[in-house]
Parts: structure tokens; C-alpha cells; sequence
């Protein structure tokens, strides 16, 4: 599984990140991890804030926190 944190490199950037791992560990999902911090990356993505997490290329979130429980529920989902 492909996990992209896009973000600044702010601390809401990096406790998406650490839940997002947490949540992988927990279920024990094998995932690659890179935090995008190159803005033109991430313009790249359909996205109007950040932090923003993306799942196998896919935009789950953006511009909030997720809580634990769907990040896990996205995981699973694959």
C-alpha cells in the first residue's frame, strides 16, 4: 500500500503521519510512507488544504484531522 502525507512539514503534517502508521501497525497493513512536502507535488492532487492523506493514489482527506478509527476504516478498505 502507497501512503502519501502532504503537508508543509507542520505538526498537524506529522501527527497525520504518526496516526496514519499507528493505524497501519495496529492492522497490519504493509505500507510505504513519504511525506510530500514540495509544493508542486502537491499541487499535483485535487486538494485546497492541507494536511491531506492518499491512499494508493487516492485523496481521503484534506484540510482536517482524521480520527484514528477512519484512517484504520480506509486501510481496510485498501
Amino acid at each position: 500500500m502507497d501512503i502519501k502525507i502532504l503537508g508543509s512539514g507542520c505538526a498537524k503534517c506529522k501527527r497525520l503521519e504518526q496516526l496514519t502508521k499507528e493505524a497501519a501497525d495496529a492492522i497490519g497493513v504493509e505500507a510505504t510512507f513519504d511525506h510530500v512536502t514540495d509544493i508542486n507535488r502537491i499541487m499535483a492532487y485535487p486538494i485546497l488544504a492541507t494536511p491531506a492523506l492518499v491512499i494508493n493514489e487516492d485523496v481521503k482527506v484534506a484540510g482536517r484531522m482524521p480520527s484514528k478509527e477512519e484512517i484504520t476504516s480506509w486501510l481496510k478498505a485498501g
